[in-house]
């Protein structure tokens, strides 16, 4: 019997010894390069449940958290990660926006890793989640959906949702007092995607009549969809049903499902209007093609649900960070305020022709990109044995070893705080882009070839969302009792203060949005 004990500790020894080795050869391949080196790999489900653990893990969130601080801390905007468990894993990590825009154009050198993305999957195969000829394919048919038109669609829904909501919500009310600001960013968004996605309007009002054969509406199962996406990522399929919430994320995305199969069925049979919606853009554009290069009507669905996620949650955490940093910094807001007075000193409405004139609007949303980039981490892979060359703090050239089959992460929080391309990056400074500023170090749409499709759609609707807004309603931080006492500084972390999500996530941010005595449009 007590060679059993014996006989495990013994496997237990070994299979320690071999993850050493592992382990010292992992690190050896990039010649010791300054980094961490930890137990856990950030990819592991450990590694997002735990704080961050010198030596342990980098904690959730951590390239967000750290910004621009390691980098520094390790004297080269090119720093490593070698972690032990599950498996030896090697990542480089990158804030040199010239090493990044190698990476970025190099394509068969720096290929995308689609197997980090086998979840966005469970509508059917889409741009997102290919790489090679397949991708080609899927942006041949889906670039020509993002047309002029189609953004034109964009303002002007985005133009009448705003304004329905300042009418039919908000009304004659002075003051509109919201415990988080996504509970008014979101809908927006939903909305506009909705009519500028699907080319179905969903009213404020939507009485939500059930279609036949349906159990629910099409606004709640997008509603559903694409608030709780992250528990369908997450939770096994088999799970999708011991509560009542996973219950209807369960039915929600079967909902949505349907009702994009039938949208192509009714738009594949008959002759309708000309629309410009994305929706209908990729499916002109797929029917144009010929060949094998054609969408299945899976593969068709799996593209317009990744646009719609993209473009949903997207823009509305990233309005809900602009509002939360207007609402900090009142100075900026009134700059901004008085800038769009005087473009739309006719009195006449905000229009499409008129969006280049916003250039403080651009400003502001730019700012707010820079500081809380949607998504933090850019994975790439290297496709051979290979290196980067990078500046140390002394200026000194150092060349990185990339070994092949290791990970690389364009770390954007880290290329967007570096104070060598942003002067006080920690400062919310929106002038910093209305004269020339450093495009190259500038990545929340990513770069090169594998650049976001949806950038001038996502653009289109901040700005218009933002005008509107700040033309008529003024933004302050909402004053609870329990933080009267609380610095500026106190404030700021609190109302900024975000977590990891599909994209970067405001926790809780609580505004007063005050209306301004003035004409509406």
């Amino acid at each position: 019997m007590a060679a059993v004990p014996l006989l495990a500790f013994s496997f237990c020894i070994l299979y320690v010894l071999q993850k050493f080795l592992e382990y010292w050869r992992a690190t050896r391949s990039i010649h010791n390069h300054a980094g961490y080196r930890t137990l856990f790999a950030q990819s592991s489900v450990i590694s997002n449940f735990l704080s961050p653990v010198a030596g342990i893990a980098p904690g959730s969130n951590y390239l967000f958290l750290d910004k621009h601080r390691m980098f520094k801390y390790f004297g080269c905007d090119i720093h490593s990660a070698v972690s032990a468990w599950p498996k030896p894993t090697t990542t480089l990590l990158l804030a040199d926006a010239a090493a990044i825009k190698e990476v970025c154009s190099s394509r068969s050198r720096f290929p995308k890793p689609i197997h980090h993305y086998t979840l966005l999957l469970f509508f059917g195969r889409n741009i997102v989640a290919s790489e090679g000829e397949e991708w080609k394919n899927y942006r041949k048919i889906s670039a020509p959906a993002f047309s002029d038109r189609n953004n034109r669609l964009v303002w002007e829904e985005t133009v009448k949702i705003m304004d329905s909501l300042f009418k039919d919500v908000w009304g004659s009310q002075k003051v509109i007092t919201t415990d988080h600001c996504v509970e008014v960013t979101l809908p927006i968004a939903l909305f506009v995607i909705g009519a500028a996605g699907f080319g179905r309007e969903i009213s404020w009002k939507d009485d939500d009549v059930l279609p036949t054969g349906h159990k629910l509406t099409f606004k709640n199962a997008l509603h559903i969809v694409t608030t709780d996406i992250f528990l369908k990522l997450i939770v096994p399929d088999r799970a999708l049903g011991l509560t009542k919430r996973l219950s209807n994320v369960k039915l929600a995305f079967e909902e949505l499902e349907r009702y994009m199969s039938e949208m192509i069925k009714e738009r594949q049979h008959s002759k309708q209007e000309v629309r410009h919606d994305l929706f209908s853009n990729l499916l002109d554009a797929n029917d144009e093609d010929s060949g094998d290069a054609k969408l299945l009507v899976s593969e068709l669905i799996g593209n317009i649900f990744i646009f719609l996620v993209a473009g949903h949650e997207t823009t509305a955490h990233t309005l809900c960070f602009t509002f939360a940093m207007l609402a900090l910094y009142p100075d900026e807001q009134e700059i901004l305020y008085q800038h769009i007075q005087s473009v739309l000193s006719s009195g006449k409405g905000p229009t499409y022709e008129n969006m280049p004139l916003f250039t403080q609007s651009m400003a502001v949303f730019y700012e707010t990109l820079r500081m809380f980039p949607p998504v933090t981490g850019i994975p790439k892979e290297s496709a051979e044995d290979t290196s980067l060359a990078t500046t140390d703090a002394q200026g000194n050239q150092v060349v990185v070893p990339i070994p092949k089959g290791a990970d690389i992460t364009i770390h954007v929080p880290g290329l967007h705080y570096n104070p060598r391309y942003w002067s006080k990056p920690d400062s919310f400074i929106p002038s910093r882009f209305l004269g020339d500023w450093p495009r190259d170090a500038f990545l929340p749409f990513s770069a090169g070839a594998r650049a976001c499709l949806g950038r001038k759609f996502f653009e289109t609707e901040g700005i218009a969302i933002l005008t509107m807004l700040m033309s008529q309603y003024k933004i302050e931080v909402k004053e609870e009792p329990q933080f009267a006492s609380e610095t500026f500084a106190q404030r700021k972390a609190r109302i900024l203060a975000c977590r990891a999500g599909l994209t970067l996530t405001p926790i809780r941010v609580p505004l007063v949005f005050q209306r301004r005595e003035q004409k509406p449009f």
